[in-house]
């Protein structure tokens, strides 16, 4: 996998077009400016925890005596649900309920921005190919750095779009996701029957 395409998995799973109307829904009575600088630490919050699972996904593993293949199939499995959330919504939205109040790290800098397919997502990138390292963090900030600034003209970006183009975008991702974590369920099985074998 190369760092573009890498870029662009996390950057669908991120998924900064179908938490829009979250984050707007969130922030409902706070002023723009508070909203930015929480918003601003959410997102540093969320790049921390998914760094952290880059960089010690393979010790957490290891830990655990879990396999990577396990790890693949399991974020094949998530993946898989939250595309289909993505694509058929439910009236709660992709990540369920949200609490009430200002949001400090849930929901919004976890579940919402380094939720279960991020973490797994970046483990697998860390532990299928560790001597990669710096250029899955590559992918990673890259990701992250598009997502921030979607997110940072969220207010702009609903004006403009409207909601039914981004409503639209958001199920595009789906299925784009739909698509990679049975892909990423395929790989975890084969190199489980492989290694089987």
């Amino acid at each position: 996998m190369t760092i573009t395409a890498a870029a662009l998995l996390l950057f669908f799973i991120l998924d900064p077009l179908g938490n829009i109307p979250v984050i707007l829904g969130l922030f409902k009575g706070i002023s723009a400016a508070r909203q930015r600088r929480i918003l601003a630490r959410e997102l540093v919050i969320a790049l921390v925890v998914l760094l952290l699972f880059l960089w010690g996904g393979q010790y957490i593993l290891h830990l655990m005596h879990l396999r990577q293949e396990s790890v693949s199939i399991a974020g094949g499995i998530v993946l898989f649900l939250i595309g289909l959330r993505m694509i058929f919504p439910t009236a709660e939205g992709v990540m369920g309920e949200v609490p009430g109040g200002e949001p400090f790290i849930v929901p919004v800098a976890i579940p919402m921005i380094a939720g279960p397919s991020g973490m797994a997502a970046v483990m697998l990138l860390g532990t299928q190919q560790p001597e990669r390292m710096w250029e899955w963090m590559l992918a990673l900030i890259l990701a992250w750095i598009a997502t921030a600034v979607i997110l940072l003209c969220s207010p702009w970006l609903q004006r403009l779009l409207g909601a039914r183009v981004l409503t639209a975008v958001e199920r595009l991702m789906g299925m784009v996701i739909v698509a990679i974590s049975v892909q990423m369920f395929l790989d975890g099985v084969a190199r489980y029957l492989h290694g089987a074998g």
